[in-house]
Formats: structure tokens, C-alpha cells, sequence
């Protein structure tokens, strides 16, 4: 199996020539203090160092050996703790973190690449930091000064980590329904009781504090989700000069014994009246929660692509290196017993759609993560508010779409390796069983399809939906008379008018039949991101035309031919997605309980 390697160039190519990212960064003042192109590069290159050659090695033995859990201690895998101090000792924790702080204030835009490797050299250890940033951000963001001031410089550097405990055991997405309770005391704290479930690095031995971000209610809440309270919940409590104090009243009762990322540990949490803080207002810690879950979804999203592109790698040299029967045009090396199986037109037929997923998929994580950085920073509110719509509409997509490919794409890199994909020594079957998770946590993929055809579409009334559509219309008025994007803009065009036409259908249909935007939403989300994908390798070809014709490399014809591949085989798939919504829910929905 090919070790895997951060895929720098291709980062390179998307942040610079798809999107000149530098140019977006100078338009933001508060950015551009912090970050120039050197400093990004520099970051970049780094960050394939540590991924590739400090996380990646420890994946397998991660996953073969796995968190263990004795007494309510938990400890991760032989090699995590060192892995972790090296990301502690270059500051990786706190690279997107408010610099007031010690945060190092890099753009999404940037950090997504960062998070990408991480993801794809090794995701049970790239959770552990992932849910810090996530809970960093939340506290930054609706904490009070006294809190930001104690708790956020040891999270930034990583010496203390984070976790965000949400679910209940029987409560998941519908979180209005918690039994956990908070009960103020004299002092301003609060005492925090109840279970937990499903805490990603709830409990470790890599850094010297946890800092838990609790969901509760307070004993006057209202019910349902208005009446949720969000409480920092440390496991040593911390004294007035920053030191550790007395462990704090909670443990892990237990960690899952899971189908993947074996090497983090997924616990249960049990809170027996531990001392936590609010953050933010009284009810309205869903809304605090969910400063965070933007960015969180998106980071799920890139984990998806990080497994495709790890899976990718070793599929590609796989194909390159193994040899079976011959080519259907002739022996293509018949010095040898038989030619590699990248000459055969499956095998490149499941290469070309791993790569049409992967590199389009990370030109959209960078899309959205652009769009993030937008609405954290730029200054004209018009700008801002417009950047928060297309956040809004854009991250259920790459949440679910990412993540449905992305496991679509480890299971072909599986299939590329034949016999030896189900074995686990050559590493593709933990990639499969890895990326299932992605589909499930932060929302499940139909929620997701639920958020973007319910709240954000119909919502909406297509307001939300048509921020995207003037942006893919902008796009091609612009390049209408590039001759060499004329065989991507006509189909793109061609696939943003079926989504238009989906789009207005669902919105009439759903004052009518309460059914109809349930029973349309996964395909819809699958109609957006393949077309979504479609805008962004017309972006890529765009960027590589120009160079393609002197390239000797082979870099950027690669890039041209591949977006061929997938206008000529993919983007088609919206044709029927479109019919299939046309259609209507009744056959869905026609079966009583008792026909089920």
C-alpha cells in the first residue's frame, strides 16, 4: 500500500489558480495581518511534513491496537501521545485561532488544507484536534471574557484539548428532548448532571485537561430546543492563577467498540453534579453550538475527501504496479507476463471517478471555506450577509455530498486492489470501514438533505438557493466566449437549469404535500452537489487551459482531461436524479406500518 502523501501540489493549484486565495486574504484586513503567500506556503508545506511523516505511520497500528479503556482512564494508542506533543509543540491547534488568544488567525481557506491531510494520513487521530478547534471556536465566540481568557490560550496551544458532548443515549438529532439538567449555584457555576453518549475523545491521556462544551437544561427551561443552555465543563478545575486544580465530578463510564476509527475513543460521559460555566445566554445554547457546526460540518465533509484521497493514492499506484492479462488494444508492455491493470477500462473507470470526487471535492470544501472566511471577516455588511447565505445553503451539501462520495470513492479504491482491498494489511478496508462514520455524526446525511430542501431551500422560498444559482450564472456570462471551457459551460449550464427546474417544483410542491420535500430531499442533495462539482471543475479547467498546451509535466492536461471525464460520465447522473424528484412521493409513502 502506497504511504500516503499530502497532496501539496494540488493544494497549491486549488487555493492559488482556482481561487487565488491570496487575493481574497488582501481583501479582508484582519486576515491579511496575519497571513501573505509565503507564510501560507510555508504552513503548507510543514503541515505534509508532520501528516506524512509523523501521523500517517501511526494509522494502521491505531486502528489494529485502538483507545483502551480501565477504571474510567482512557489511553490511545501506542505513538498518539508523541504525535499529539508534535502537534502541541508547532502550534497546529491554534492555527485558525483568534490571535488575542494565541491563536495564529489563518483563513479557513488555508486550515482546510491543513485539516484535509490530517483527515486523510490518519482521521482517528486528526478527530482530537478537529473537536478542539470546533470547541475553541464555540467559546470564542459566546464566552465571556473571564472564560475566553482562562481557557482559550492552553486550547490553542493544544495543551488542553476539547469535546463537544451532545447526544443522549435517547437523544440524538433531536436534541430539544435532553435529560441533562443544570443547577445554578451561589457562586455563578453550575452543577451538571447526566449521560452522555457518542463523545469523541471524551477522555485521553494526550493532554493535560479536557475542556467539555455540555448541552443542558436549567431547571426553569422551557421545553424543547429553546430551552437547551450550553456549559464549559473542564475535567481538572482550573484555579485563579491558571494552575490545575481537583478533578472534576464526571468520568467515562465506557468507550464504543466501533466498525472504524478505532484509534479515538468514543465514550460515555457521566456527569454527577460537575462544576461547569455558562457560555452565552441562558436557552440558547443550541445557538452557540451551532457557531461551531458550520465549521464542524465542513471539517466532516473534508474528512470524506481526505479518506478518498488516501485511498486514492494507494489505488493509483496499485493499478500501476500490478499486472494482469493484457490491454484490449494489445500488450502495452510485452516484455512483461502481462500489463498493469491501469490499462483496462474499469480500472480507470473507478480511478477517474475517485479523482473526479476527490479533486472536485476539495475545490469545494475550499469554495465553502471561502465563503466562511467572508462572513467571519470581511467588513461590508452587505458582503457579510451575503457570504452567510451561501454558508447557510452550501454546508449541508458538503457535509452529506462530501461524505456520500468520499465512502463511494474508498469503496472503488477497494475494489481497484481486487482480493487484497478486503485484506486488512494493504490498509483500503479501514478506509472503508473510517469514512462510514462520516455519513453518520454531525447530522446524518438525510438530516442534512432535510436542512438544505426544508429550512434553506423551501425555507427560503429559493432565496437561499438562488445566491448559488447567480453565482454559477456569473460565472458562466463571464467565460461565455472561452472556446476551450465551451464543452464544461454548455452542460454546466444545462445541469443549473434541471436544478432550477427541481428547485421551483419541490418550493410549489411542499404548501401541498407535507411529504414532498422529505421524499425529494436526498436526491435533490445529490442533484446539487453533482452539479456543484460540475461548477467546480469548469473553475479547475479553467485554471489549467491555459497552461495545459506547454505543460510537460503532465499536471495540468490531467486536470483538463479529468474534467472531461466528469462532465462526459457524472455530471449526466442529474438527469435522472431530476426525473426521479419529478416524480412525485406517493409510491414512497404509499406502505401503512404494517405493509413495512
Amino acid at each position: 500500500m502506497a504511504d500516503y502523501q499530502a497532496p501539496l501540489r494540488d493544494m497549491r493549484f486549488v487555493l492559488n489558480e482556482v481561487f487565488d486565495a491570496p487575493a481574497l486574504w488582501a481583501s479582508l484586513p484582519k486576515i491579511a495581518e496575519n497571513v501573505d503567500p509565503d507564510t501560507a506556503d510555508a504552513i503548507l508545506e510543514e503541515a505534509g511534513k508532520i501528516t506524512s511523516g509523523v501521523l500517517a505511520p501511526l494509522n494502521r497500528e491505531g486502528d489494529e491496537q485502538g483507545s483502551q479503556w480501565s477504571s474510567g482512564e482512557v489511553t490511545a494508542p501506542e505513538g498518539f501521545r508523541e504525535a499529539y506533543q508534535t502537534i502541541v509543540e508547532g502550534g497546529w491547534n491554534g492555527l485558525g485561532g483568534n490571535p488575542e488568544f494565541g491563536g495564529m488567525g489563518m483563513p479557513k481557506t488555508l486550515v482546510a488544507q491543513f485539516e484535509e491531510m490530517m483527515q486523510g494520513a490518519n482521521m482517528a487521530f486528526g478527530l482530537a484536534p478537529m473537536l478542539t478547534a470546533g470547541a475553541c471556536l464555540a467559546l470564542d465566540a459566546h464566552g465571556s471574557q473571564e472564560l475566553k481568557e482562562k481557557y482559550l490560550p492552553n486550547m490553542y496551544s493544544g495543551v488542553w484539548s476539547g469535546a463537544m458532548d451532545l447526544t443522549e443515549p435517547h437523544a440524538g438529532t433531536d436534541l430539544g428532548i435532553i435529560r441533562s439538567k443544570a443547577e445554578p449555584n451561589d457562586d455563578g457555576s453550575f452543577n451538571v448532571t447526566g449521560t452522555k453518549i457518542f463523545i469523541t475523545w471524551g477522555e485521553h491521556d494526550m493532554a493535560e485537561n479536557i475542556i467539555h462544551l455540555v448541552l443542558a437544561k436549567l431547571p426553569d427551561a422551557p421545553k424543547g430546543p429553546k430551552g437547551i443552555s450550553l456549559f464549559l465543563v473542564p475535567k481538572f478545575l482550573v484555579n485563579n492563577d491558571g494552575s490545575l486544580g481537583e478533578r472534576n465530578s464526571f468520568s467515562c463510564g465506557s468507550i464504543e467498540k466501533k466498525m472504524g476509527i478505532k484509534g479515538s475513543a468514543t465514550c460515555v460521559m457521566n456527569f454527577d453534579g460537575a462544576k461547569g460555566w455558562l457560555v452565552g445566554e441562558e436557552h440558547k445554547g443550541l445557538a452557540a453550538m451551532f457557531t461551531m457546526m458550520n465549521y464542524e460540518r465542513l471539517g466532516v465533509g473534508i474528512q470524506g475527501i481526505g479518506a478518498a484521497e488516501a485511498s486514492l493514492q494507494s489505488a493509483r499506484e496499485y493499478a500501476l504496479d500490478r499486472i494482469q492479462s493484457r490491454a484490449p488494444t494489445g500488450a502495452q508492455q510485452p516484455e512483461k507476463a502481462a500489463d498493469p491493470i491501469l490499462v483496462h477500462p474499469d480500472v480507470r473507470r473507478m480511478l477517474l471517478t475517485m479523482k473526479g470526487y476527490v479533486e472536485g471535492g476539495r475545490a469545494f470544501s475550499t469554495y465553502v471555506a471561502q465563503w466562511l472566511d467572508i462572513s467571519k471577516y470581511a467588513e461590508d455588511d452587505e458582503r457579510r450577509k451575503h457570504a452567510e447565505g451561501m454558508v447557510a445553503l452550501l454546508t449541508p451539501v458538503a457535509k452529506a455530498f462530501l461524505t456520500d462520495r468520499g465512502l463511494e470513492a474508498c469503496i472503488m479504491g477497494q475494489q481497484v486492489f481486487g482480493g487484497h482491498g478486503f485484506i486488512r494489511e494493504w490498509g483500503q478496508e479501514q478506509l472503508v470501514r473510517d469514512c462510514r462514520i462520516t455519513q453518520i455524526y454531525e447530522g446524518t446525511n438525510g438530516i442534512q438533505a432535510l436542512d438544505l430542501m426544508g429550512r434553506k431551500v423551501v425555507g427560503s422560498q429559493g432565496k437561499l438557493y438562488e445566491l448559488f444559482a447567480q453565482d454559477v450564472a456569473t460565472f458562466l456570462e463571464e467565460n461565455s466566449g472561452d472556446e476551450h471551457l465551451r464543452p464544461f459551460l454548455e452542460p454546466l449550464a444545462a445541469a443549473v437549469e434541471r436544478l432550477d427546474d427541481v428547485t421551483e417544483h419541490v418550493i410549489k410542491q411542499a404548501g401541498d404535500n407535507p411529504n414532498a420535500v422529505g421524499a425529494a430531499s436526498v436526491d435533490y442533495l445529490d442533484l446539487f452537489g453533482l452539479t456543484a462539482l460540475g461548477y467546480m471543475w469548469a473553475k479547475i479547467a479553467k485554471a489549467a487551459a491555459p497552461k495545459a498546451g506547454s505543460d510537460t509535466s503532465g499536471f495540468y492536461s490531467g486536470k483538463l482531461k479529468s474534467a472531461r471525464f466528469y462532465f462526459d460520465r457524472l455530471l449526466p447522473k442529474t438527469v435522472s436524479l431530476a426525473e426521479g424528484i419529478r416524480s412525485g412521493s406517493d409510491s414512497m409513502m404509499a406502505l401503512t406500518a404494517e405493509e413495512f
